[in-house]
């Protein structure tokens, strides 16, 4: 327009031109410095979003809820929700708030899941921020500080509509000096069911409440006749303890209605308890127990517990049926354990309780079967397998979750718990918002199953085997909530395993190779049952020879059962190691019953007798034990007139016997024997002893010699008989003995020539001379010796 107005068809002068462009560069440069900061001022706004809001999409202020209750409100209720919020990132954040929302209603059981998966998102829906009174706000958010909140609002202010369930959320909302304006940065969702009235109908739900721990006894009990037990630690004195987990677990169920399923090693310890016991320490040292009060009361109180409740008994110690299918079948033996872990049941848990228990299920880990683990399942007697729908999965097309009863063939009821909703409660639940968030979750899915359709079914809830404590008493909120609803109602696993199944539920169980394989990861290998059998066939010759074979059949046999427990999944090395001193201790035990060692003998003649002993360090008697001494050269040396002699063995407890063998000489030189108990069955008995024997029996040259020696002192003796015989005739004949006439007598008469010649004295009185030879080798002694004699060693 300067320009223009310049005069039409002359040029501007050049000073004109240089004024007006200087003053458009001035008037041009706050909008170029404008142009020219826009980036930068976008990254600075992308870094304070990225300061607030993490990969996950979470925001940077977190918020827990601690409590919502009522867990299911109803109409007139008011809802109180409190926890904490606490600001993660570096920024102080100001004019903050916490707001309550109510989000859509959820339609599928799918949808609660996939909000639970991703509960604590900004990027997810969030509903409308109910405002007003209902919000608890915050000056400021200091970073790292947790801040506690707690709102109360009444039901009617949520405006719910039908009955379901709806997505429920606590937020945060507040700005920073980054990003000086309102917005969500922090935000925790749960559920809230609504079923104000009651359901036309209703989910008959059976929720399983497992007492099961880990293995605590050994094999080992005292030599004194109550056989005092001997435990691995004193870890269930901590676990029924005030504050344990079996002291909850009992808490906490005796005021639900559930069906307890209980593993009979759990009150055979805890009974055993109850008594003089005794605790391994240092060393192979052991100490005694002194919880034999909190025993007995823990038993008490789950005595009243049980007395009106379902009872289901697993085998004892809870063998892991899919180790033993996948991997012991092979082996000899080891389904005879699981049959005699389900006998033993009935003498077990009903003298303890006074309840007659139900032992018709068997419960793999998980839920988990094929067809192998239904096979083992069953042949101990179980006609009722515990499965889960993620493993039984349904390969049709039903709309909606079907009852529990699947028949699968050959007599069988798989009896399929809910998946969604027995791992609700797993994790760690130690704090006070994630029990919230899975108290809330199970009975979302509790709800939403039943409106999936107007026909009744069946539910099961199987939890983990050992939940914690704080699981438990999650489990607890939930089911007592669960039991205050409109939609559900109780039922006993019996009734729910005998209820018509669903004629389009799958019964198709899954192939071997579909078994989760992080669960076979922490089976029991097949070493471990041949170890087992070992174990077995050791206590099979040794129970044969006890005078009380209860003594040590019932504490081995039990200890074996507990190598199998599903409770060592997670622990090889624990689980090696116990099995292995449950070997020890029956070897220590068979080898208190041996052979006393020998040093080599020397027989001094045709014949002599040797004595073995047996000694018995046990304190009960053994017997039908065989001992039999045997000649490696029975041409050199006999036994009882053979090779070898057996003779029966009976020792009292703590005592030995000496049994004694004749033996017989045919040739000079060594010989080895060997002695070796047997039992009945003509199977050996502990170690054999090993020792030689020196032959040295006389000579022909010997024995000549003492023959002719004998024979010249028979001819001597028969002449001094005759010659005496004739001077008794003559003096009879000349009327007595003449009187020897005086002066020296004859210096060499008729005895004393023979006493030269014979080399002995004629007469029987005579003593014995200095000169006289003394016999070369003893007189052969064809005698047994007497109790305790030896031969010369």
């Amino acid at each position: 327009m300067a320009e223009a107005a310049d005069f039409q068809g002359t040029n501007p002068s050049p000073a004109r031109r240089w004024l007006r462009r200087t003053g458009a560069l001035l008037a041009g440069a706050p909008l170029l410095a404008g142009l020219l900061q826009l980036p930068s001022a976008a990254s600075a706004n992308a870094a304070g979003q990225t300061s607030l809001q993490d990969a996950s999409g979470s925001g940077s202020v977190a918020v827990a809820l601690d409590s919502l209750t009522p867990s299911v409100p109803t109409d007139g209720d008011t809802l109180t929700v409190s926890g904490t919020v606490t600001n993660n990132s570096k920024q102080t954040v100001t004019g903050a708030h916490v707001g309550l929302r109510v989000g859509r209603q959820l339609n599928t059981r799918s949808a609660v899941e996939d909000v639970a998966q991703d509960s604590g998102s900004l990027q997810r829906a969030t509903g409308s921020e109910i405002g007003g009174k209902y919000t608890e706000k915050f000056s400021q958010l200091t970073p790292g500080v947790a801040e506690p909140f707690s709102i109360s609002v009444p039901v009617d202010k949520l405006n719910l509509g039908d009955d379901g369930v709806y997505q429920f959320a606590v937020s945060l909302s507040g700005q920073t000096a980054a990003q000086p304006w309102d917005q969500v940065l922090g935000i925790q969702r749960t559920f809230l069911p609504w079923q104000p009235d009651e359901a036309g109908t209703k989910t008959k739900t059976t929720f399983l409440w497992p007492l099961v721990s880990t293995v605590h006894m050994t094999a080992e009990t005292g030599s004194n006749e109550q056989q005092t037990p001997v435990f691995l630690n004193d870890d269930l004195a901590k676990e029924i303890s005030p504050g344990g987990r079996l002291d909850e677990m009992l808490s906490l169920g005796e005021s639900l209605d559930v069906t307890w399923v209980i593993d009979p090693d759990l009150l055979a310890s805890v009974d055993a308890m109850t008594r003089n016991y005794r605790v391994r320490a240092a060393g192979n040292s052991t100490t005694a127990g002194t919880h034999q009060a909190v025993a007995k009361q823990w038993l008490a109180e789950l005595q009243k517990a049980v007395a009106d409740k379902e009872v289901v008994a697993l085998p004892f110690a809870d063998p892991d049926l899919a180790s033993l299918a996948h991997n012991g079948t092979s082996v000899t033996g080891s389904l005879s354990h699981l049959k005699e872990a389900t006998d033993v049941v009935a003498n077990t848990v009903e003298p303890i309780l006074h309840v007659k228990p139900s032992t018709d299920f068997a419960w793999p880990v998980d839920g988990a079967v094929d067809p192998s683990i239904v096979k083992v399942a069953t042949s101990a007697g179980a006609d009722q397998i515990i499965a889960r729908s993620d493993s039984l999965q349904e390969t049709g097309t039903l709309s909606y979750t079907p009852s529990a009863a699947r028949p699968i063939g050959g007599g069988t009821t798989a009896v399929v718990a809910d998946a969604r909703m027995s791992k609700a409660f797993e994790g760690d639940l130690t704090k006070a918002s994630d029990s919230t968030l899975a108290v809330q979750q199970f009975l979302a899915q509790s709800l939403e199953l039943n409106l999936q359709t107007n026909q009744q079914r069946n539910i099961v809830v199987a939890p983990q085997r050992m939940p914690t404590t704080h699981q438990a008493q999650a489990m607890a909120d939930a089911l007592s909530a669960l039991e205050g609803g409109n939609w559900s109602e109780v039922q006993k696993l019996t009734s729910a395993a005998h209820a018509k199944p669903d004629p389009d539920a799958t019964t198709k169980v899954p192939s071997t190779s579909a078994y989760p394989s992080s669960l076979r990861k922490q089976e029991l290998p097949r070493s471990a049952f041949e170890e087992i059998a070992t174990t077995q066939d050791e206590l099979d010759n040794f129970k044969v020879i006890l005078s009380d074979e209860s003594r040590v059949v019932t504490p081995f046999g039990r200890a074996m059962n507990r190598g199998m427990s599903t409770s060592w999944r997670g622990g090889a090395a624990a689980a090696a190691s116990f099995r292995s001193d449950v070997d020890n201790h029956l070897t220590d035990l068979t080898g208190q019953v041996k052979l006393i060692d020998k040093s080599d003998t020397k027989l001094s003649g045709r014949s002599a007798t040797i004595p073995v002993t047996v000694q018995n360090n046990l304190v009960q008697g053994v017997q039908h034990l065989t001992l039999r001494l045997t000649s490696t050269s029975p041409t050199r040396l006999q036994i009882g007139g053979h090779a070898y002699q057996e003779q029966p063995v009976t020792v009292s407890g703590g005592h030995s016997q000496t049994v004694k063998f004749t033996t017989s000489a045919k040739a000079n030189g060594q010989a080895t024997v060997v002695a070796q108990l047997y039992t009945e069955d003509g199977q050996e008995y502990g170690h054999a002893v090993t020792f030689d024997v020196k032959v040295t029996e006389f000579t022909a040259t010997v024995m000549l010699v003492i023959g002719g020696g004998f024979l010249l002192l028979v001819l001597a003796g028969f002449r001094m008989y005759t010659q005496r015989k004739r001077a008794a005739a003559r003096e009879a004949e000349e009327g007595g003995p003449d009187e020897p006439a005086e002066g020296p007598k004859n210096p060499e008469g008729p005895e004393d020539r023979l006493k030269e010649e014979s080399g002995t004295d004629a007469r029987a009185d005579d003593p014995e001379q200095p000169s006289d030879p003394t016999p070369d080798t003893a007189p052969e002694i064809t005698d047994p010796s007497g109790t305790g004699e030896r031969v010369d060693r």
